[in-house]
């Protein structure tokens, strides 16, 4: 957002409020980016927390890495010929992936209130390129039924920006919150145990024990013990018996239970972390209560309950913007989900199997699934476990 187009926003605000500079509205620190009760920490800080990062990439990059598949309906075969089917499927630009698009936008809208925002630019009515905006650069404003408008802040002036060429992604809807700005607090806590942690280290380092001796010693017999002790125990002689003589003690030192619960207040902000971006534990490393037995379900989770809301949104951006009213009737766009629910070799066999015999699916459609060349014949529905002999072809 530019300094002018800034300013009259404040000087709306104020006119329409009546308020002061002594005392701004939550809508005015929210223009500077900061929550009106204090608990501030920019997008960059927070993801400086190793739990926000690995949950905004774990979103960010499942969605990037999903292919759209652009189809007419009834044939279920891919729309090679419409011009969204490149922008979409290989690059959204000359100097643009459509992976890099999809993973820039989505991670707009996990850390940016506003959302992520990418335009449609048309030539001759056909699009052409697909680029991101900068959250930043974009005025929204809602009318009275929910339709949304957009200005560009561009060097030139304002541009105000057409709704159908704008693919606008956010986390909730009409809601204009991030799930980073609705866990400030949580984030907040988790990048003061991480400051916490850093003193501890840096600062308050502890020995590994305390040698005792009885009776007060010069500044160089403490020296000379405390050398000689390093040299018997330390490094690679670590883990020999030790002799004491004199009257000495030696008292290990060991984690107290305020520090035992200052490790446990850290698992939990990670719980609270993957709570608000709705990420299974499992999936920011949090591996506490992650089994053989439930760690796959807890993938099925991911993709139901974390994954499918943001691929509705997607799909329903792309079909506003890059299809025409005409075409939504008769096309559809969808995200394939078959590599996130891909099981290991012998589940998948059967599982093809099962299939084939069911009629479900034929042997090609099998060896396409798996990346490998169709053969002849194996385009027919049989059930191998029945058929007997015959041509291969018998329906």
């Amino acid at each position: 957002m530019t300094i002018p187009v800034m300013l009259d926003r404040i000087r709306a605000i104020f006119a329409r409020e009546g308020r002061s500079l002594a005392a701004p509205s939550e809508e005015i620190l929210r223009i500077f980016g900061v929550p009106a009760d204090g608990a501030y920490l920019s997008a960059e800080a927070a993801l400086r927390v190793p739990a926000v990062a690995c949950a905004v990439r774990i979103l960010a990059e499942a969605v990037a890495t999903l292919p759209i598949k652009l189809y007419r309906q009834g044939d279920q075969e891919p729309a090679f010929d419409h011009p969204a089917y490149t922008l979409l499927h290989d690059d959204a630009s000359d100097w643009c992936s459509a992976y890099d698009l999809k993973l820039a936008v989505t991670i707009d809208a996990l850390t940016n209130d506003k959302g992520g925002f990418a335009y449609v630019n048309r030539l001759a009515g056909r699009p052409v390129e697909l680029l991101r905006l900068d959250p930043a650069a974009v005025t929204v404003t809602t009318g009275a039924g929910g339709e949304p408008s957009y200005v560009l802040a561009e060097a030139g002036g304002p541009r105000e920006l057409d709704r159908r060429d704008v693919i606008h992604i956010r986390a909730f809807g009409h809601v204009d919150r991030c799930p980073l700005s609705l866990a400030r607090e949580a984030i907040a806590t988790a990048a003061a145990q991480d400051r916490h942690a850093r003193r501890l280290f840096t600062r308050g380092g502890r020995p590994s024990g305390v040698l005792k001796v009885p009776g007060k010693l010069a500044p160089d017999a403490v020296r000379r013990i405390r050398d000689s002790w390093h040299a018997a125990h330390s490094g690679e002689e670590s883990g020999r018996t030790a002799v004491l003589e004199g009257g000495a003690e030696f008292s290990p030192l060991t984690f107290s239970a305020v520090d035992l619960q200052f490790v446990e207040a850290r698992t939990f902000q990670i719980l609270e972390i993957a709570r608000a971006f709705r990420v299974p534990p499992h999936m920011l490393y949090e591996l506490g209560r992650a089994t053989w037995s439930n760690t796959s379900e807890m993938g099925q989770d991911f993709l139901t309950y974390s994954l499918l809301p943001w691929l509705e949104v997607w799909t329903g951006a792309i079909r506003r913007t890059l299809l025409t009213p005409e075409e939504r009737a008769t096309m559809k766009v969808e995200f394939i989900t078959d590599d996130l629910v891909r099981a290991d070799l012998a589940a998948r066999m059967n599982a093809y199997s099962v299939a084939i015999a069911a009629r479900i699916l034929n042997p090609n459609e099998v060896r396409a699934m798996e990346n490998r060349a169709p053969y002849d014949g194996g385009e027919a529905f049989v059930n191998p476990n029945t058929t007997s002999g015959g041509s291969p072809n018998a329906a």
